[in-house]
């Protein structure tokens, strides 16, 4: 039997409808995935790999730095791109959509803090890379002379070593910031689970050094902070803290280039840095027996670093 005209077109149009599906299907297939953001300027991992620097990524030490332990680098913000979803946290910065406004289960904000507290003209004194049995207690004078009270960044394994320097710091009223336990600059560079023993090891020894007195704070080496580092810690309790003033007394620059740093134009509540460790801290102390009455003058009030506003 010979096939009728109004069998073709049929036949014709079955045939086109199937060509326009398989092609559909096709093209949905080739559509590349779209990440949901994090609101960070960290860069999507794809992969385990995104855990490993690439070769030759691995941060170096800023020149001058002969003052700063081998560890360490340019105290630079810099973050890097979030891990990949195994391994990772649950409530991380790259699941808890805008890391400026998520918050860990205990409501401190993933967001790294550099302001100071309080309402109005207020200055966060920071002190880092300590303990140190020769430079803690001459910062400690200083501060005691000029009625401040500063947040110390320690180093787990230094904490371990001079318990006594910390309980010193403590008992003056000084808050406790963990600083990572060893200070490997790199952190951001190595997978989510060294990041994690890092900063939980080192809060355990800092609370061992001092029992019964919280560690708020969390500061990455060389501020070296990833999307996953600032969830372990909010979610532990600290948090992740920065800083907006860096005189770089890490490099032993001179004390008029210090003091010039340190009384430029201020930012809002700034956040200052300084260290009691890693190296001859004669120019801090020095800068701090001039720079503390200096702000005192110009009406600043002496207070911690934010930890639960934004």
């Amino acid at each position: 039997m010979g096939i009728t005209s109004s069998s073709a077109r049929r036949v014709r149009r079955a045939g086109t409808a199937a060509t326009a599906a398989v092609l559909g299907i096709l093209a949905v297939s080739a559509a590349p995935a779209v990440a949901a953001p994090d609101g960070s300027a960290d860069k999507p991992a794809t992969g385990p790999a995104a855990d490993r620097p690439a070769a030759g990524s691995a941060k170096a030490p800023a020149a001058g730095q002969a003052g700063k332990p081998a560890a360490g680098s340019a105290k630079k913000p810099a973050e890097k791109a979030p891990a990949a979803a195994a391994g990772k946290p649950a409530g991380s910065a790259a699941s808890a959509g805008n890391a400026e406004s998520a918050r860990s289960a205990a409501g401190i904000p993933l967001a790294i803090s550099r302001l100071a507290q309080g309402p109005g003209r207020d200055v966060a004194i920071t002190i880092d890379d300590g303990p140190d049995p020769r430079w803690t207690p001459q910062v400690l004078e200083v501060l005691r002379k000029n009625h401040v009270k500063a947040t110390f960044c320690m180093i787990g394994t230094k904490a371990q070593k001079y318990p006594e320097l910390v309980r010193s710091v403590a008992a003056d009223g000084h808050r406790l910031c963990n600083h990572s336990v060893d200070h490997d600059v790199t952190m951001d560079h190595k997978p989510v689970a060294y990041q994690k023993q890092q900063i939980l090891e080192a809060k355990a020894m800092i609370e061992k050094a001092a029992p019964g007195v919280p560690v708020g704070y969390y500061r990455a080496p060389g501020g070296a902070f990833t999307p996953d580092s600032r969830a372990i810690a909010a979610e532990s309790g600290m948090r992740p803290l920065g800083w907006s003033v860096d005189p770089k007394d890490w490099s032993r620059p001179g004390l008029p280039a210090m003091i010039t740093a340190l009384e430029g134009k201020l930012p809002h509540q700034p956040t200052v840095l300084f260290h009691d460790g890693g190296g001859d801290r004669s120019e801090t102390v020095a800068a701090l027996g001039q720079y503390l009455p200096w702000l005192t003058a110009q009406g600043y009030h002496f207070t911690f670093p934010a930890r639960t506003t934004p």
